[in-house]
């Protein structure tokens, strides 16, 4: 048995999990595509529950991603992204940030929640 000795110790950086979700009941495929994959939608195909439900659990390094969803054949901005940008082909690209850690993920979602106004 041969062993490699050129062993990189170094640990890569850590991958969090993210759920890519869609409803559409009249979809008959949904993939999604973006920096994350090279822009290729048939790396990350969703799954269907049957009934219209459609996800994708994947997992990423922390950063922040532009992707778009496929469905059936035409891409489009994720409608439950918080944010997106113009992409160069006159649409939009959605957001993704994907925090370090669970708590930073919590931390974030928690800056984004509307203030409530305080009775006086």
């Amino acid at each position: 048995m041969k062993h490699n000795h050129n062993h990189d110790n170094a640990p890569g950086p850590k991958l969090m999990p993210v759920r890519f979700e869609y409803t559409n009941q009249a979809a008959r495929t949904v993939c999604v595509a973006g920096t994350f994959n090279q822009w290729q939608p048939e790396a990350k195909t969703l799954h269907s529950s049957g009934v219209g439900n459609w996800w994708k659990q994947t997992d990423l390094a922390p950063g922040t991603y532009e992707y778009c969803l496929i469905v059936d054949g035409q891409w489009m901005p994720d409608p439950l992204a918080r944010e997106s940008v113009a992409n160069p082909f006159g649409g939009r690209n959605s957001i993704l940030k994907v925090a370090d850690s669970p708590a930073a993920a919590q931390l974030a979602d928690a800056e984004n929640l509307p203030l409530k106004k305080s009775s006086k």
